[in-house]
């Protein structure tokens, strides 16, 4: 009665600690991860979250994107995410406005390093999503800002995925009429361009304890 009795007792307590231990992914976007223009639920990063419940169950996806934010809104915003998240992997998908909206590529360079700082400091693993600007910003510049994704990968020692819109860039039937934001039919291939990075930070990520 007593082993009974002991067991009734320290079962919960394994199955609240099983709840707490679970790990987070945080995305931390623009319009291209908030599903602008989109049917609720049908984003890549929902997408994400369906294929995480169905090969890594032990994580929850975070969606905190919003449409319009620059990496200075993100950086504004991280340290409270990370205070009230407590994410094991961060994914930063922002700069596009930066680019397009032809802002210093020094400052963008800077907030996507502090963000990048920030997460280090609470061993944080970091997923960098890269982006291209429309070629009438011309060819300078464009390289320029495309380089700012993997020199900060390379320095940082964090996981890159190039390019999120890497292999459909190009097909404006796949985009909304702002030929921007892909549409439903294109999220699939944005969430495939993403995994092959993500996966390997989700074997080697730990579930930190939750409060």
């Amino acid at each position: 009665m007593l082993t009974l009795a002991l067991i009734s007792l320290v079962s919960p307590l394994f199955a609240q600690s099983r709840v707490q231990s679970s790990a987070t992914i945080l995305v931390l976007g623009d319009s291209l991860s908030a599903e602008y223009g989109l049917p609720r639920g049908t984003g890549w990063v929902k997408l994400l979250a369906d294929r995480i419940a169905q090969k890594a169950p032990q994580y929850s996806v975070v969606n905190a994107s919003i449409s319009g934010e620059t990496t200075s809104g993100g950086r504004a915003r991280l340290a409270e995410l990370l205070q009230r998240d407590r994410p094991d992997v961060l994914i930063i998908e922002l700069g596009a406005n930066d680019g397009l909206r032809g802002l210093n590529l020094e400052a963008m360079r800077a907030n996507l390093q502090a963000m990048i700082d920030a997460c280090q400091r609470q061993a944080v693993r970091v997923l960098l999503i890269g982006m291209r600007v429309p070629p009438n910003y011309g060819t300078n510049y464009g390289e320029r800002f495309y380089a700012v994704y993997s020199e900060l990968a390379r320095r940082n020692r964090i996981a890159l995925v190039p390019f999120l819109l890497d292999g459909f860039a190009e097909r404006l039937e796949l985009f909304q009429a702002d030929r921007i934001h892909p549409l439903p039919q294109a999220q699939a291939a944005m969430l495939d361009n993403v995994w092959p990075h993500l996966q390997p930070l989700l074997l080697r990520t730990q579930p930190r304890l939750k409060q």
